[in-house]
């Protein structure tokens, strides 16, 4: 889950109600991108424009705040980096599959890593977008 870690500006990020793609599930600090002016779960090189507040309401509308450029976010490592790899700061990583953690995989990588707490599965990430 990315939840908001810290913020460089006295500002609050804009909070947006925007409807969710049809039969999607949306999970509290789940990254989100627009598709065909519906939110949908976020690609693994694709950057979120959104991150998810709560589930979808009975109108299928979801609460998000919007990615900004000051904002770090916690979550953790979806795998370990493979054998003798180690993941730094600096480093950009894909997200999961379920666009709620980060993956060990640089290639397209599109979460900046600002600090990294282990090297295993779980292991606590702040990124910036």
């Amino acid at each position: 889950m990315f939840s908001t870690k810290k913020m460089g500006v006295g500002l609050t990020a804009p909070f947006v109600y925007l409807p969710g793609t049809a039969g999607e599930t949306f999970t509290a600090g789940e990254a989100l991108v627009l598709s065909g002016g519906k939110l949908t779960k976020c690609g693994a090189t694709a950057k979120p424009t959104y991150i998810a507040l709560g589930p979808a309401d009975g109108n299928g509308t979801v609460p998000c705040a919007e990615v900004q450029s000051y904002m770090d976010f916690q979550t953790t490592l979806s795998a370990a980096p493979a054998e003798g790899a180690t993941l730094a700061p600096g480093d950009k990583v894909t997200l999961s599959a379920d666009a709620l953690q980060v993956t060990a995989t640089k290639a397209s990588g599109v979460a900046t890593i600002k600090r990294i707490d282990g090297q295993t599965v779980d292991s606590v990430v702040i990124v910036s977008f």
